[in-house]
């Protein structure tokens, strides 16, 4: 069975390649869970993210972004003392005040789902040359949304780490036209193949 080769390093790794990236998620809590770990994850490598998820998933509700948006500075205290954690206050803080962007999203738009796949016309994109290995580290639509979600409040969602959400979450399908995953999720997804430039104006 063929995989992305990013996946290898280990079975964590090939476990969340095989189940998690790149699946459409829909699901607000889930995207939060997304969005936390790559937040966390800026400048860090993703297999520590990863290792860590459990400690994570513990320090910041399970990833219920409902609780963590009225976390205070004594849960920043708390989550800095849990052994394991990656001990990084700006990041942590971040986390927190974008639980509370996140709402006002859900307000605004009913979901934060409906938000970001508001930006891809509800389809998972493909971008051409990119199932060939050809994958930018961020673009013109993730570039697009990092400013807006700053512009709104959020921190440590540059375009890179918005570029990652949105692989992640499976609005852009990056798997290697070799993956056993690539045909997989097309049959599971509406999708719509675009050049680079989509989302310019």
């Amino acid at each position: 069975m063929e995989r992305c080769p990013w996946c290898l390093i280990n079975e964590k790794e090939t476990r969340y390649h095989d189940t998690v990236w790149g699946t459409p998620v829909r699901e607000d809590r889930m995207q939060f869970h997304h969005l936390t770990m790559e937040v966390m994850q800026c400048g860090l490598s993703w297999d520590l993210i990863l290792q860590r998820e459990e400690i994570l998933a513990s320090c910041f509700a399970d990833f219920d972004f409902e609780i963590v948006s009225a976390f205070g500075e004594e849960d920043v205290e708390r989550i800095l003392a849990v052994p394991g954690m990656i001990r990084a206050r700006r990041k942590i803080q971040a986390v927190i005040s974008n639980a509370q962007v996140f709402q006002q999203i859900r307000r605004e738009f009913g979901s934060f789902s409906a938000y970001l796949w508001g930006w891809t016309g509800n389809k998972t994109l493909l971008y051409r040359g990119h199932s060939e290995g050809h994958m930018p580290a961020s673009n013109v639509l993730s570039e697009k949304i990092s400013r807006d979600l700053k512009q709104r409040g959020m921190k440590f969602v540059g375009p890179v780490t918005i570029y990652s959400h949105l692989q992640a979450c499976g609005l852009i399908n990056d798997h290697l036209a070799t993956c056993f995953r690539y045909p997989a999720l097309l049959q599971e997804t509406d999708w719509l193949a675009v050049d680079e430039d989509f989302g310019q104006q």
